[in-house]
């Protein structure tokens, strides 16, 4: 079998990748420099010979400042790809020759702590640790190497990473205690139907229909509610009477909500995602724990309830 063919030297350093993309950041040359502890003249000469390797101009400079030619505009998010693709590439390669280390992830109201401490338990000389995520962050997260594994609700884009089911969670209606529907044993769609629900700025499609339940089984768009930044922020605007929210029974710890049954309506689905193909061995031990210990902890509420 012939040998493969030696690829050609590459097009681009990496050095000169990151100084383009610091210098689009700041649009200023001199701003640029200070970031990257460098100084302005030397700066120059970097884009100057990224340029030339390039054959294009990356900027126009003018006594205003420094503007992005559209070649720059083009180049730009496919330069910070690449320097993500960088960081993954060696992330991966440290993953593979330091099996002994695991990170963890995991989003708001969903406990792993029992699967990570037995893990710590029959892996003593592991470094294991944990790492707090939002709800957007699990996939990226995953696929930037900042953690290995993440316990995280559905749904959201899971292409390219193994899916483990964990356990599922009822979904609540969130409202205040003054609310009309506060104290009833269960509600369903019908009765929310126009009750605003709170719109997270910037949230995946798939996150934001599954738990605004938008559109309703009859075609009709949930009614909007206020526009807020975070998840986090949709439990302010309830207790203010701004609005109803759609969650699980373990975002109901503040004293000024009342949870409330939601018949009829798809259970929230918690998971174990990680990389595909991942070969850290502390991984496949965790989602075991997971699975035994996680899964079945709430197996046992479910029956007690």
């Amino acid at each position: 079998m012939p040998d493969a063919p030696i690829p050609s030297a590459p097009v681009l350093d990496l050095h000169l990748a990151w100084c383009f993309t610091v210098v689009a950041e700041y649009r200023h040359f001199g701003r640029a420099a200070e970031a990257l502890h460098t100084t302005q003249p030397s700066l120059s000469r970097q884009i100057r010979r990224l340029e030339q390797r390039l054959g294009v101009s990356l900027f126009e400079r003018t006594p205003q400042g420094n503007h992005l030619t559209e070649a720059g505009e083009a180049f730009l998010p496919m330069a910070t790809e690449l320097l993500r693709a960088a960081e993954r590439a060696a992330a991966a390669a440290r993953s593979a020759t330091r099996p002994a280390r695991i990170t963890i992830g995991h989003t708001p109201g969903i406990i792993v702590t029992p699967a990570v401490r037995e893990l710590r338990r029959r892996h003593p000389d592991a470094e294991v640790r944990t790492k707090q995520l939002t709800p957007d962050e699990p996939r990226r997260a995953l696929l930037d190497h900042q953690v290995d594994a993440v316990a995280a609700r559905l749904p959201f884009p899971t292409d390219g990473l193994d899916v483990t089911a964990l356990y599922d969670e009822p979904r609540v209606l969130l409202v205040p205690l003054d609310h009309r529907l506060a104290g009833r044993s269960s509600v369903t769609l019908a009765d929310i139907a126009d009750e605003p629900l709170p719109k997270v700025r910037g949230a995946h499609p798939l996150a934001s229909a599954f738990w605004r339940i938008d559109p309703r089984p009859d075609g009709r768009p949930a009614p909007d509610g206020p526009l807020i930044e975070t998840a986090a922020d949709q439990f302010e605007l309830v207790a203010g009477g701004q609005a109803v929210t759609i969650s699980v029974p373990s975002h109901t710890l503040r004293p000024d909500l009342s949870a409330v049954a939601l018949d009829g309506v798809e259970p929230s689905h918690v998971v174990l995602v990680t990389r595909a193909h991942e070969r850290n061995h502390l991984v496949a031990a965790f989602r075991a724990h997971a699975v035994s210990i996680l899964g079945s902890a709430q197996r046992c509420d479910e029956a007690e309830v």
